[in-house]
């Protein structure tokens, strides 16, 4: 049984599709090909943000002192970096 719409739920700006808009429709790798693929079907998007790193870093939980974890947190910015060296040296 097909629902009735509800009057103040139609988006008026955005109807919803008929088998007639489904044929008119294009594919979006048609209509902005650099965004979506070249006729080779190449991706063309330019990626963003920070580059993949060959030695990306390992998430892990660690419990430490609050006093410690406050003496590290003083030593400014890059405190992680600079523990992580630290551990590495002691290794």
């Amino acid at each position: 049984m097909k629902q009735k719409l509800n009057a103040e739920r139609v988006d008026r700006d955005n109807p919803e599709w008929t088998p007639k808009t489904f044929e008119r429709a294009v594919p979006a790798s048609k209509i902005l090909p650099t965004l979506f693929g070249n006729e080779e079907g190449q991706a063309m998007l330019k990626r963003r943000g920070r580059p993949k790193s060959s030695e990306a870093r390992t998430l892990i939980s660690l419990r430490l002192p609050p006093d410690t974890l406050a003496r590290w947190k003083a030593t400014g910015p890059g405190w992680q970096t600079r523990m992580a060296e630290t551990l590495a040296k002691a290794v």
